[in-house]
């Protein structure tokens, strides 16, 4: 049982909710758990080992929500470049965590502003071109090696294929149960995920439960200008973070 106190549990609580929220409902919304999961346990590298458990389960949910959203094939065409992404990525984790993400919030700001630009008609990276699935995917698998943040591109991607709502939230569901399930060998294997940890996971799943559902309601009732301008200034902020130090 961690020793944690009531306002951690608390904490610790409300970070699984807006994860089962975003999951559901509010893509980005989740960039607060990781700074709040951190506060909670008080070790980075152990928040991360409570995180990917309730993240997997969050993911489970929302697959399940939208199971008849036809998400998958979007995703498709980035799996090969996100397995390259992530061997990049691999190459460089010996570097300095202070080197590599400001790296990292500088490739998500370039995809962020050619997003905007061709929101405002300035079509510099054709959703439609052959190379643009290879930039997407090698920068997601890139970013959520190095620094677990391949949200922000992710989102601008699924933005840029102007998919429904349901199908968006689905899309990334997939693609981010895949990736996090292939997370939990080497957290295992590197002492992050604990008895400890999971036992804390056991006791705060009711909240991201509790969340996934709610975010569900959110998205049912967001009309669609406000879900695209959400899912742009939480991807800012997630990209923003990766410049201030820990």
């Amino acid at each position: 049982m961690p020793n944690l106190e009531w306002w951690q549990w608390a904490v610790a609580g409300f970070s699984a909710f807006a994860i089962g929220v975003a999951k559901t409902g509010v893509p980005g919304l989740g960039i607060l758990a990781v700074p709040l999961t951190v506060l909670a346990v008080g070790d980075a590298r152990l928040s991360s080992g409570w995180l990917l458990p309730i993240l997997i389960g969050a993911d489970t949910f929302a697959i399940w929500i939208y199971r008849k959203n036809p998400s998958a094939r979007a995703i498709f065409s980035l799996a090969p470049w996100v397995v390259a992404g992530m061997a990049v990525g691999a190459m460089v984790l010996s570097y300095p965590e202070k080197v590599i993400r400001p790296i990292v919030g500088s490739v998500l700001l370039v995809i962020l502003t050619l997003f905007i630009l061709r929101r405002r008609g300035v079509d510099l990276t054709p959703a439609g071109a052959k190379w643009s699935p290879g930039v997407y995917g090698v920068s997601a698998g890139f970013s959520t090696m190095v620094a677990n943040a391949a949200g922000p591109v992710m989102n601008v991607y699924l933005l840029s294929k102007k998919l429904p709502r349901e199908d968006f939230v689905a899309a990334s569901a997939w693609f981010f149960f895949f990736i996090n399930v292939a997370k939990v060998p080497v957290f295992l294997w590197q002492g992050m995920i604990t008895q400890s940890s999971l036992i804390g996971d056991v006791f705060i799943f009711p909240a991201m439960i509790a969340g996934a559902f709610t975010g569900r309601k959110v998205l049912a009732v967001m009309p669609e200008h406000v879900f695209v301008a959400t899912v742009m200034v939480l991807a800012f902020v997630a990209t923003i973070l990766l410049f201030l130090p820990r």
